[in-house]
């Protein structure tokens, strides 16, 4: 069992920055893919990006590349989302997730966070 949670969230305008992070409780935590999802009110959860378990590869949605960067630090049990130039919608609740396969990362990974709430205003 991993328990996931997520602090960092607030109110930003728009164009400004945030640091996500999510800590991890697990000895085994680089033996896990990290991921981000987020959703808006009354959309679907989407997802945002991903980090393998070296933090070697990344991947993201569309919608953020370019402006978010996720990383990890194994050695802290951590994994962040830096949000720049962030946009009115980008305003959610942002999910850290976890899973062993990186290949559910991006669909129903195993492991989800409570969530922190990102509003961005215009």
């Amino acid at each position: 069992q991993v328990q996931l949670v997520e602090s960092g969230g607030g109110l930003v305008q728009a164009g400004g920055s945030l640091r996500l992070s999510c800590a991890a409780s697990t000895r085994t935590f680089s033996n896990y893919a990290m991921g981000w999802f987020r959703q808006a009110p009354g959309k679907e959860r989407e997802f945002v990006a991903a980090i393998s378990l070296s933090g070697y590869s990344t991947y993201y949605a569309t919608s953020v590349k370019g402006r978010f960067t996720i990383s990890r630090d194994n050695a802290k049990n951590t994994v962040y989302l830096q949000m720049n130039s962030l946009k009115p919608e980008d305003t959610a609740v942002y999910y850290c997730v976890a899973d062993k396969m990186l290949s559910r990362l991006s669909g129903t990974p195993d492991y989800w966070g409570q969530g922190t709430q990102v509003t961005v205003s215009s």
